[in-house]
């Protein structure tokens, strides 16, 4: 394999079975479900691209960029990058670098003053892998709170204002 056999594209919905099967490779989750229209959807969205890394029309590897309007800079925006994996066959053979660098076209594309990327804590050779990037680990730390974990705390008298927003 060369990268000259690589391209990094949008995801379609037609590579919704295989991004599940990366991300199951990532999580572990036998849970996750990946849904073909709301890749559809996300053709449509201009904030939000699914990079997919593609070899001789096999996904190897998606990345997920979110360009988030921010108000500290003016209107410059910036980026969150989630769910970035790389088949595990196929680690180590430029794949990640060629796409992230991909993430970073888009990123500055869009004039994002930053790119936030998320890691799990036990991925450590992920860790050197992001910092080989160029990611700084640390500069700033994550936090995280999933829906499980979320309740509801505004009393029903606020419950009005919170539907406005």
């Amino acid at each position: 394999m060369t990268l000259n056999d690589l391209v990094v594209r949008r995801a379609t919905p037609a590579d919704a079975s295989r991004i599940q099967q990366l991300y199951v490779q990532l999580t572990q989750d036998s849970r996750v479900n990946v849904d073909p229209s709301h890749i559809a959807d996300l053709t449509y969205d201009t904030t939000t691209t699914l990079l997919v890394c593609d070899y001789l029309g096999e996904v190897c590897a998606t990345a997920l960029v979110s360009v988030c309007n921010d108000v500290m800079y003016g209107r410059q925006p910036f980026a969150v990058v989630e769910n970035v994996v790389v088949d595990d066959a196929m680690r180590g053979m430029g794949i990640g670098g060629l796409l992230l660098d991909h993430v970073e076209a888009t990123c500055l594309a869009s004039n994002c003053s930053k790119i936030m990327l998320m890691s799990s804590s036990h991925r450590h050779d992920a860790h050197r892998f992001f910092e080989s990037s160029g990611y700084t680990g640390d500069l700033k730390r994550g936090f995280v709170k999933y829906r499980r974990e979320m309740s509801l705390r505004i009393d029903t008298a606020h419950a009005e204002e919170l539907e406005e927003i």
